[in-house]
C-alpha cells in the first residue's frame, strides 16, 4: 500500500510517522508555506482545565493529551531527543476566588475518571509566584501536576526525521490531486505524477484551496496568531508551569530561559504574513498584565501562525463520499498542538481502513454543508 500525505505540520508529520512505523510506503509533499501553524506554535497539552463543554471536542482533546507519552516514547526509541516536551504542570490563574472555585470543581470532576490530571492544589498568590516567579502578585491559582508543554516546531521536526528513518520519502512543492472517475489516484508535483492508493490532506489552512477545484468545499479559514518569545538571561525556566488566565492568551516557559506568550486570534486576515503594531501591542500588554516582571526581559523572537479554523471547534476528519481514496484531516484551530499527533494517528488508521476507537461522525469534513 502507498499513501501520499499532503502537508507536514504536526498532523501530517504524525500521520506519516504512524503509517511508516506500520510498514506502509509513505510519500510526504509539503509546500513549506510561511505561517504554518505548527512552526509557530508553543503548545499546551492540558485539556483538563478547559471550560469547553462540547463532549466531542473533549473526547478527542483528552485522547490527544493521553497519546503524548506513547508518542514521546516512540520518538525516543528512534533516537530523537530534541522534542520540546515536558510535563511541568499548569496553573489556572485569576484574582477572582469564585472563578477559581468553579475551575477547581471542574478539574476534580475530571480527575475522577482521568487520573492523568494529576494532583490538584489551590494556591495563594504568593505560592503561585514561587512556581512562576514573574507572575503578578495578585494572581491566585489552581495548580495541577498533569499539564504539559511542547514546542510545536521541535516536535514536528522530530517526527519528520523519525519518519524518514522508517523510509518516508519527502517532496518539496505544491501538490495537486489527480482524480480519475471520482477517485483520487495520486498527486502531481511540478509535472511529476505520484500514484498512490490513498491521499491524506493535512495541509492546514491551505487545505481549502487544494480541494476546491474538485468540488469539495470545506469551511476552513486561516486565523492569524502572533506570538512573542521573551528571554530571561541566566534564569532557569525549565520547570515553570503553563499559565492559563481566564482569556484567550497563555504563557509557558522552555528550557532555554525563554517565556512564550500568545497568541492573537485574528480572523479575516487571509494569509497576510505580517506582524502588526496592534497585534504585538496586545501580546505584550497581555504578557505584562500576567507577569509584570517580564518588563525587563529581552524580546527574543516573534512568530506568526495561521490556524486552520473550521465551522466550529471540532476537527475536520474523514473521507469524502464523492472522491474515493481521499482523507481530510484539518481544522484543529487553536487545539492543534493538543490534538494534532493523535488526529494524525486517526487519519492514518482511516487510510488503512481499520476500526476507529471513536465515533468520527461529529468530525465529518462536510458536516457544515450537507447531512452526513
Amino acid at each position: 500500500m502507498k499513501v501520499v500525505v499532503i502537508g507536514s505540520g504536526i498532523v501530517g508529520a504524525s500521520t506519516a510517522y504512524h503509517l511508516a512505523r506500520k510498514g506502509i510506503e509513505v510519500v510526504v509533499v509539503d509546500k513549506a508555506h510561511q505561517g504554518q501553524a505548527s512552526a509557530a506554535g508553543a503548545g499546551i497539552v492540558c485539556p483538563w482545565i478547559t471550560s469547553v463543554e462540547d463532549p466531542d471536542w473533549f473526547s478527542i482533546a483528552r485522547n490527544g493529551a493521553l497519546y503524548y507519552p506513547q508518542l514521546i516514547s516512540a520518538l525516543q526509541n528512534d533516537r530523537e531527543e530534541n522534542l520540546g516536551y515536558s510535563v511541568v504542570g499548569a496553573m489556572a490563574v485569576s484574582k477572582n476566588d469564585e472563578e477559581l472555585d468553579a475551575i477547581e470543581s471542574r478539574i476534580l470532576e475530571r480527575k475522577d475518571e482521568i487520573p492523568e490530571v494529576g494532583e490538584v492544589t489551590r494556591l495563594t498568590a504568593s505560592e503561585a509566584k514561587q512556581l512562576f516567579p514573574p507572575l503578578s502578585k495578585d494572581l491566585k491559582a489552581v495548580h495541577i501536576t498533569g499539564g504539559a508543554r511542547v514546542d510545536g516546531r521541535s516536535l514536528r521536526d522530530a517526527m519528520q526525521r523519525a519518519a524518514s528513518k522508517h523510509g518516508v520519502t519527502r517532496y518539496s512543492g505544491e501538490a495537486k490531486l489527480v482524480v480519475v472517475e471520482q477517485k483520487v489516484t495520486g498527486v502531481e508535483i511540478d509535472g511529476e505524477v505520484i500514484v498512490a492508493d490513498k491521499v491524506i490532506v493535512t495541509a492546514g489552512a491551505w487545505s481549502k484551496e487544494l480541494l476546491a477545484p474538485f468540488g469539495v468545499e470545506i469551511p476552513i479559514e486561516p486565523q492569524r496568531g502572533q506570538i512573542i518569545h521573551f528571554q530571561l538571561p541566566n534564569v532557569d525556566t525549565s520547570e515553570w508551569p503553563v499559565i492559563l488566565p481566564q482569556n484567550s492568551y497563555y504563557m509557558l516557559a522552555f528550557d532555554d530561559s525563554r517565556v512564550v506568550v500568545g497568541a492573537t486570534r485574528e480572523n479575516g486576515t487571509g494569509f497576510d504574513y505580517r506582524f502588526t503594531a496592534v497585534g504585538v501591542k496586545d501580546v505584550i500588554e497581555a504578557a505584562l498584565e500576567l507577569a509584570p516582571d517580564l518588563a525587563e526581559s529581552t524580546l527574543h523572537e516573534m512568530r506568526i501562525g495561521f490556524r486552520p479554523m473550521g465551522p466550529d471547534i471540532l476537527p475536520l476528519l474523514g473521507t469524502i463520499p464523492d472522491l474515493e481514496g481521499l482523507i481530510i484531516s484539518t481544522g484543529l484551530g487553536a487545539s492543534g498542538i493538543t490534538m494534532g499527533p493523535y488526529v494524525g494517528v486517526l487519519a492514518g488508521e482511516i487510510a488503512l481502513e481499520n476500526e476507529i476507537e471513536i465515533d468520527l461522525t461529529p468530525y465529518h469534513p462536510l458536516r457544515a454543508t450537507q447531512k452526513v
